[in-house]
């Protein structure tokens, strides 16, 4: 494949704003899914009015939240400011969740800044007496930020929580169980762990250190999406804490990984972003699986060549024929 992916769209305003006119979305319009599955709307996750515009009369048994970390990329607001937001994006989601559901919520620490915003979100969490906390889960990332002044950073941080009793079932990683050892008397005789498993593979504990973190040379990579979260996260959380045809509810849906892996696992997933670029991407996303198979674009781009129009513009400004209606890959 070629290698002309799209640049971080935080911090390269001008090639965001000239992608807008190829998004099919504005601010308050939804799309919905021509097989009847899945919707995704342009709008702020803080504003009760529009999540009740994406959800209409649905419950979601699953909420996976991944919301700017407040760190070094997009806005950045004073902790205050940050928190207080949070609040209301969490409140929107109880207002949605069914009697018996999961909320998982990604969020970042910055070691520079006292460990913010997670001490001060997980505080802030206790005004949700429904939502019972289980989990404090850490995904390992294989490379780190190198530093030979203090341990690498290598980990993100997953907070898991529930609402009365939703299911939840026990997964498996793809690491060979080796450890010999716990023995204990079974009907008489004496077994080790390996004989009492159920499976070859250790189960997943609450840091999770199998699964890849993106990069360029993963198949699913998106460019220009700077906190893409990997397929195979998101699908143990989905698969984990629902079931077939629930409805899976992403407020933050940036690269569009949430709506890719219910699609694949056979959920519904309706999914928000206030950026109508992430909405695009998170559609044509959807598309491109659907007619290819693909689970992203490695090095390319997923504007399928609106970057040259751009670029071309420039110098010519007529270049740029936007149609919103029908899509770039037809």
């Amino acid at each position: 494949m070629e290698r002309n992916p799209l640049p971080r769209l935080d911090n390269n305003p001008h090639i965001r704003e000239s992608l807008l006119p190829f998004c099919r979305l504005r601010d308050g319009e939804i799309w919905e899914d021509p097989e009847g599955k899945h919707r995704v709307g342009c709008l702020d996750a803080a504003n009760p009015d529009n999540v009740s515009l994406l959800l209409h009369n649905f419950s979601a048994h699953l909420a996976i939240n991944d919301p700017p970390y407040n760190l070094i990329a997009f806005e950045e607001r004073s902790l205050i400011e940050y928190i207080g937001w949070c609040e209301r994006w969490v409140r929107n989601t109880l207002a949605h969740l069914a009697q018996d559901a999961s909320c998982y919520i990604w969020l970042g620490a910055d070691q520079n800044n006292q460990f913010q915003p997670l001490p001060d979100f997980m505080i802030m969490m206790r005004n949700f007496q429904e939502l019972k906390p289980r989990s404090f889960i850490t995904l390992r990332n294989q490379r780190g930020y190198g530093t030979q002044q203090n341990w690498m950073a290598i980990r993100q941080e997953l907070l898991y929580y529930t609402r009365g009793h939703p299911p939840f079932y026990v997964q498996y990683t793809e690491i060979p169980k080796i450890l010999r050892g716990y023995y204990k008397e079974v009907n008489g005789a004496l077994t080790e762990n390996l004989q009492r498993s159920k499976a070859l593979t250790i189960r997943p504990g609450n840091v999770w250190v199998d699964i890849q973190q993106i990069f360029y040379r993963l198949g699913e990579n998106v460019s220009g999406c700077y906190a893409q979260k990997p397929l195979r996260a998101i699908g143990r959380i989905i698969s984990a804490s629902s079931d077939q045809d629930n409805v899976v509810l992403d407020f933050f849906a940036h690269a569009g990984t949430t709506l890719l892996a219910c699609e694949r696992l056979r959920r519904q997933c309706f999914t928000m972003d206030i950026d109508p670029v992430y909405c695009e991407i998170t559609i044509r996303r959807l598309e491109l699986f659907r007619r290819h198979g693909l689970l992203g674009w490695q090095n390319g781009d997923p504007f399928a060549g609106c970057i040259e129009d751009i670029r071309a513009s420039s110098k010519e400004s007529d270049l740029l024929t936007p149609n919103r209606q029908v899509s770039l890959f037809e």
